[in-house]
């Protein structure tokens, strides 16, 4: 081979040494590199592998002296507990152990090998400390790979707590070392590359045919096969003879040496070569990861999957599959109880049509070796390293955005479009025409209610028309639609009717966190909102799905009540699209099932624990108030609140849903009585410990006003007009928040700690006053300061405690932080009912108490400003009280990179010199919710200077860190005000015989 160096040409290509060092994560990163190895040996270079796979992954494809294997795992991957189940916690922990606390020893060693091999070129898939061992070693380094750990990390972080996010922006740093990436189709987000080179798929190349392949097995052609491809099986499953559908067979890939199979399952070898026996099959069965879904597409074999908990890499590598018409979504309940039947038929009728290249091993053998003498790939636009840090994904869906990354193919992009018009409208402007309102009273009769000028209300009801346009097209031509779309085409029964509510999100203004802690609050509904509609049918004309008609008739029991739903955008987060089970599940006996054991039926399958927060108000609504369910319920969930921002997600879906299950059943329930009872479907059956202040605000709330709420437990103490000159807006950080994490939940912990220690300190000083006033007359005691120790040792909120009172008898007294084992040892309790001590935890104490004090003051100092006289002292006096609130959650541990530097940047803006006669514009900022990332919120002045200085700071924050903040602005009616419509779709007259 020739090649020319600066115009002048040179000799052959040089005898090359390659370093690749492969992940530590499953088989299928050694398989494919297998694929990108063998065409480099076969160039004619030596291969030194890095990695922890058994040899006969890379011996039983290449048998060459130029194959070098060095057994050393430099990551660890995802801890898996079987072969559906990540274990967030313990992926973070074998990682630190693995590669973080022997960092150092690693990069030395590293550097050594390195240079004693005299290597031109490292390979990594997708080590990331490989790429920083390569720079320091000075040795050009590529990554090879569809996702990076940095990625698939970042949402784990959630779990895991503040100090664990120094992973993910260490690994994130060390691919910043990388040249480029050579990026495989089905790609997630991967922010910390400098540059990609897009190649086809990397394939496993075929041994033997189909027919050959049979043969050895003794199966006949006219045999229907499926492959069971797990990569071990989930534990304690037992396989059974009746899985399969009459005369099917099942090759099991993965299976112990002693599990027993049933006669029409079969037991392949462990080193079975599975690229053949997949294109032997008639389809495939299994988890999605990069070697599976690589493999069907390139040899067009249908593929049944089951998702997989707390994997980001699958959203993407899913779109891809369906996208080509390859896959088919088991429910993993049906996957476990044996209900397959329903979902082989189904992808036994599928017409894969993949067309694209399967020669992405030789592509990228041919890249590596251009790179190892010498060629740039890199891109000068983009040279430099993106290290982001906060910009990593806290949570993969943050960098779903149209355009966000180069080379978009067009699987990505079609996903992307869909999806954007999945939720309806991102915001709800006020109609101040009816045209739309013409369009959908043709559509539908409303019965009941009014659409109140809301334009995200007129978009659902279209889209509920759209909805039967798909069924009619469905029944008559091939087009692909969204899964979702297609499950709610066949819903509802449009000639009954349908009860349609809607709930917004909010924005949490002052009061946040210490909501818990009995503070007032005020909170604004905001525009974006989640529409729920929802239809009661008799159990003999609900339209059931395939698979629960087909576990229905398993049980022989003829028609039940059963509850269908189906919740758009569902990509966004990676979770089922639809959800069913029987109503009968509920129950036990003739009583409502416990609230612990309904979070356990949500949490068996992770994919469809979103249903807990819409199935959850139906169990709710069963213990609290006696009701019975005995007809089916159909329920479509769209909701524009974007999850993760701290918004209130969770509580608009719930308060919807509540709404809409008991207008259809004729329930009168007041909203502020609705808002407690989905607090206790999120306490209890999601499991989040969460304060009562968002379900009320969605509720409760009203337009333009901030809803005035003292937590003790919920009391509206008003509405507050917003003045017409100030204004709020939410600015997006793009770190995901989650009220479930455990930041949040370890400072309500501590802060139900600081009030049992409080109560304790105020009990022992009574006792000792009262010791002490033994003897004297009862005009020399003072009665008023007994009278508040009385009040303090029994504190039911710590917010009845005055900042004064804190300082002057407690706040020396409390210990910064604390054991949960030497806490219930002095203490028994901390007397929270939501939250659990974790025994070796260490609890800050301090900084949790004394937030909801002092937030509790500031709380009513702000809304007592927000009436004074309009002044730039007013909003000065505002905006500090949110910087003050913003500070104090970063002293509880519940801050962010990304929110801290929205408010610098609003502070940059405020203190910015004004013109002679300008007005000032924003004033003040904090974070919002639960913290650790999610929506800063900001007061400012109602005007257009105001308004542009935002759209600066987006643009200002999109530069620093590649993401495009989302902006909440503009206020909604809570569903109470909005009630619930009841509707009808008009028929075309049906024409006489």
């Amino acid at each position: 081979m020739r090649i020319e160096e600066n115009g002048v040409e040179c000799a052959s290509i040089k005898h090359l040494v390659f370093a690749y060092y492969v992940t530590g994560h499953g088989f299928g990163h050694a398989t494919r590199v297998v694929e990108v190895v063998r065409n480099l040996i076969v160039a004619g270079h030596d291969v030194h592998v890095v990695t922890g796979a058994p040899d006969f992954v890379f011996t039983s494809e290449i048998q060459s002296p130029r194959l070098f294997l060095r057994k050393l795992v430099l990551d660890c991957g995802a801890v898996q507990a079987d072969a559906l189940t990540v274990d967030r916690l313990a992926s973070l922990q074998k990682y630190s152990e693995t590669a973080v606390q022997p960092r150092d020893s690693i990069l030395a060693t590293e550097v050594e090998w390195l240079n004693s091999i005299k290597a031109d070129l490292l390979v990594s898939d997708v080590v990331p400390v490989a790429c920083r061992a390569a720079a320091e070693a000075g040795i050009r380094s590529v990554c090879v790979t569809n996702f990076s750990w940095d990625f698939i990390y970042a949402e784990y972080v959630m779990a895991a707590g503040y100090h664990h996010r120094s992973i993910v922006w260490q690994i994130a740093e060390d691919y910043s070392h990388c040249e480029f990436l050579i990026r495989l189709p089905g790609y997630c987000p991967m922010p910390a590359f400098r540059d990609v080179i897009d190649v086809p798929l990397v394939v496993r190349r075929l041994h033997k045919s189909r027919k050959e392949v049979r043969k050895e097995l003794g199966i006949g052609e006219d045999v229907k096969l499926v492959i069971l491809n797990f990569g071990g099986q989930p534990a304690g499953w037992k396989l059974k003879e009746e899985y399969l559908p009459s005369g099917w067979l099942c090759l099991v890939c993965g299976a112990s040496d002693t599990q027993e199979l049933p006669p029409n399952f079969i037991k392949l070898p462990k080193d079975a070569y599975t690229p053949d026996l997949i294109a032997a099959s008639d389809c495939m069965l299994g988890k999605i990861g990069y070697g599976t879904v690589s493999e069907a597409l390139a040899y067009k074999l249908p593929f049944v999957f089951v998702r997989r908990d707390y994997f980001n890499e699958e959203p993407f590598l899913r779109n891809m599959l369906e996208f080509y018409q390859s896959g088919v979504e088991m429910i993993r309940r049906d996957l476990l109880t044996g209900h397959w039947k329903p979902y082989l038929e189904r992808a036994i009728s599928l017409k894969p049509c993949y067309e694209g290249g399967i020669n992405g091993g030789e592509v990228a053998a041919h890249i590596l070796q251009e790179t190892a003498i010498g060629k740039n790939y890199a891109s000068d636009k983009l040279s430099g390293a993106r290290r982001l840090r906060d910009a990593i994904i806290l949570g993969y869906q943050l960098q779903r955005v149209p355009g966000r990354d180069v080379s978009i193919p067009e699987w990505y992009t079609n996903a992307e479009n869909e999806l954007g018009l999945s939720t309806g409208s991102p915001t709800c402007k006020m109609s101040e025409s009816n045209s739309i309102t013409d369009l959908c009273t043709e559509d539908f009769e409303i019965l009941h209610g009014d659409l109140q000028g809301l334009s995200d209300t007129m978009s659902f009801l279209n889209g509920l028309v759209e909805l039967d346009n798909v069924y009619v097209s469905e029944k008559n031509s091939e087009k692909r639609q969204m899964r979702e779309r297609k499950a709610a085409a066949g819903l509802f029964n449009w000639e009954e009717d349908v009860f349609v509510t809607r709930a917004p999100g909010r924005l949490d203004v002052m009061g946040g966190i210490a909501d818990y802690s009995g503070s007032l609050v005020l909170q604004m509904p905001i525009r974006e909102a989640c529409h729920v509609a929802v239809q009661r049918n008799h159990p003999s004309k609900h339209r059931l799905w395939k698979h629960a008609l087909a576990r229905q008739n398993a049980k022989g029991q003829g028609p039940m009540p059963v509850l269908q739903i189906v919740s758009y955008g569902s990509e966004l987060s990676n979770r089922g699209p639809t959800f069913d089970m029987d109503l009968a599940d509920f129950m036990e006996g003739e009583q409502p099932i416990s609230y612990e054991k309904a979070k356990k039926y949500f949490a068996q399958d992770p994919s469809q624990k979103w249903a807990a927060y819409v199935a959850g108000t139906i169990l709710v609504l069963m213990k609290e108030l006696g009701v019975r369910f005995e007809d089916s319920i159909s329920m479509l969930v769209s909701s524009a609140v974007p999850e993760g921002k701290g918004v209130s997600s969770s509580a608009s879906v719930e308060v919807a849903s509540m709404s809409a299950i008991a207008a259809a059943h004729g329930l009168s329930i007041s909203p502020r009585d609705l808002a407690l009872l989905c607090q206790k479907v999120e306490n209890h059956i999601v499991g989040a410990p969460c304060g009562v202040m968002d379900q009320m605000t969605s509720a409760c709330g009203e337009a333009n006003k901030l809803l005035a709420m003292v937590c003790q437990p919920a009391e509206i103490v008003g509405l507050v007009a917003i003045p017409s000159h100030i204004r709020f807006w939410g600015i997006d950080s793009g770190i995901r928040h989650s009220v479930g994490g455990a930041d949040y939940g370890s400072v309500r912990v501590g802060a139900f700690m600081g009030r049992k220690m409080i109560k304790a300190i105020a009990s022992t000083k009574l006792s000792q006053s009262l010791s002490t006033a033994n003897g004297v007359s009862p005009d020399e005691l003072d009665n008023d300061g007994l009278e508040l120790l009385e009040a303090e040792a029994a504190l039911d909120y710590l917010c009845n405690l005055t900042p004064h009172r804190y300082e002057a008898l407690y706040a020396k007294l409390l210990p910064e932080s604390m054991i949960g084992d030497t806490f219930l040892e002095k203490y028994s309790d901390h007397g929270d009912t939501v939250t659990v001590i974790d025994k070796k935890r260490t609890y800050a104490v301090t900084a949790a108490a004394k937030h909801p004090v002092y937030e509790n003051f500031r709380v009513k100092a702000f809304k007592a400003l927000l009436t004074s006289e309009s002044s730039d002292e007013q909003l000065t006096a505002l905006g500090e009280l949110l910087y003050q609130c913003h500070y104090s959650y970063s002293a509880c541990g519940l801050g962010s990179d990304g929110t801290d530097r929205l408010v610098e940047l609003v502070q940059e803006m405020q203190h910015c010199k004004l013109g002679k006669g300008e007005d000032g514009t924003l004033y003040g900022a904090k974070i919002t919710g639960g913290g650790s990332g999610g929506t800063v919120c900001v007061i400012g002045r109602n005007s257009l200077g105001s308004s542009q200085h935002i759209l600066e700071i987006q643009q200002r924050y999109k530069r620093a860190t590649g993401y495009l903040p989302f902006i909440f602005e503009g206020s909604s009616p809570g569903a109470g005000k909005f009630g619930h419509l009841r509707i009808r779709r008009r028929l075309p007259p049906k024409l006489s015989a």
